[in-house]
């Protein structure tokens, strides 16, 4: 029986490290990380959904994404076949983001971030991961946030804030811990919960991942 492929996408400035603990069965699946690259000038969400399809090899294949990655995953979706999109810690639709960041596209106040401030992990990581443990993580997010050009923040954070889908795709698989501090789970509806699981359980709940996502990923719809 040929493999299953899949593809993970990290989140925003991320990069394929934050999958380090995710294991599944090698005689089933095929792992396959992906990495953000620099958007070009003006570039549009889904004009880059489009090359990063390109880097997606198989067909049939299974793209997970997590957070901006889940977003990112969900747009690939029109260039490819896929066998499915799953997202993690991420929403499906704008009308699932957070007030502020729904206040912030009304306001245009994202241009005011001060990502030329990249070289502040700190500050860099609560917007991207949540400023709930950032603390003691600190060197843990040094090591897995590569991408801190501000060109490419500046795009990403002009991306999800602006980000179009309205309607929600019904195949797109979500899971989702209801401790989330970046997209809090009151405002999401049909995902797989996780009980504790915050932004980052990409990390912190890796093994309820490996446990359950073989059986989602093979699960007949």
């Amino acid at each position: 029986m040929s493999k299953i492929h899949v593809y993970f996408m990290p989140g925003m400035a991320a990069s394929s490290l934050i999958f380090e603990k995710i294991k599944l069965p090698e005689d089933i699946f095929e792992v396959h990380l992906l990495e953000w690259f620099m958007p070009e000038k003006h570039e549009t969400l889904k004009q880059y959904a489009q090359r990063m399809a390109k880097e997606v090899k198989y067909d049939d294949a299974v793209l997970v994404g997590v957070s901006f990655g889940g977003v990112l995953v969900q747009e690939m979706k029109q260039f490819l076949n896929p066998k499915k999109v799953i997202i993690i810690s991420s929403v499906k639709s704008n009308t699932e983001l957070p007030r502020r960041m729904k206040i912030a596209k009304t306001t245009k106040a994202y241009k005011l971030l001060p990502t030329s401030l990249a070289k502040n992990v700190e500050a860099l990581a609560k917007y991207a991961f949540g400023a709930g443990i950032v603390k003691q993580r600190l060197e843990l997010y040094k090591v897995l946030m590569t991408r801190r050009e501000k060109e490419y923040l500046d795009w990403a954070i002009e991306q999800i804030v602006n980000w179009e889908r309205v309607e929600i795709d019904p195949e797109v698989i979500h899971i989702h811990g209801d401790k989330d501090e970046v997209f809090p789970s009151k405002n999401i509806k049909g995902f797989i919960n996780i009980n504790a699981g915050t932004h980052i359980m990409i990390i912190t709940k890796y093994r309820w991942l490996n446990t359950n996502l073989p059986e989602i990923i093979l699960k007949e719809n």
